[in-house]
């Protein structure tokens, strides 16, 4: 069994969602694959601060708490 190059498997991938979905729904289904852009983890440091898994599970089960008093 021979591999094929990337590039082919690329089109035929391409031409089989477009047979499929049509033009637009290949692109929509394409565009849940693009990269993304900034730094998560930073970004996720900057909003969660230094809180700890047990902070942050106190904080939902308070919230449940209040919810169903």
């Amino acid at each position: 069994m021979q591999l094929r190059p990337l590039h082919e498997i690329d089109r035929a991938g391409r031409a089989a969602l477009v047979r499929e979905l049509g033009v637009v729904g290949a692109l929509r289904f394409l565009s849940q694959f693009t990269t993304g852009q900034g730094d998560y983890t930073a970004e996720r440091a900057s909003f969660l601060g230094e809180e700890t898994l047990e902070a942050l599970f106190e904080q939902v089960q308070e919230v449940d708490r209040k919810r169903n008093a």
